[in-house]
């Protein structure tokens, strides 16, 4: 078995595949009006984006009765500071509550949480 992709439900497929293409640096390989993926060049896992009408985006910290955050992505950068500055810039939204120092909690265009790492 190989893990090929992750699927993000969202309401404008195309949009949140230009948004992560931005940020990874990796093409769009399919794109489709309700499926656009993306992979990186060396062949590794990637991402596709299903349009969901109906989405609803989880909420960052939880709160009892919303729309938990039932995954999110884990991006290392080498650069914190820079990568978070890249990230804004692409359409990403910095949460206001951050747990760790050396971790930033984002939000893409649809709401999906991602966080941007470096190591110690």
């Amino acid at each position: 078995m190989k893990l090929t992709s992750t699927v993000l439900g969202t309401p404008e497929p195309r949009a949140l595949a230009e948004f992560y293409s931005k940020l990874l640096g990796w093409p769009i390989r399919t794109d489709e009006p309700e499926w656009v993926t993306l992979r990186p060049d060396d062949g590794g896992a990637g991402l596709s984006f299903q349009l969901e009408t109906g989405h609803v985006p989880p909420v960052w910290p939880p709160a009892d009765g919303a729309q938990q955050m039932q995954l999110h992505l884990d991006i290392e950068v080498d650069d914190l500071e820079e990568a978070t500055v890249a990230a804004t810039a692409a359409g990403a939204v910095l949460a206001d509550f951050q747990p760790q120092d050396d971790v930033r909690v984002c939000f893409d265009p649809a709401g999906h949480p991602f966080c941007l790492w470096t190591r110690a």
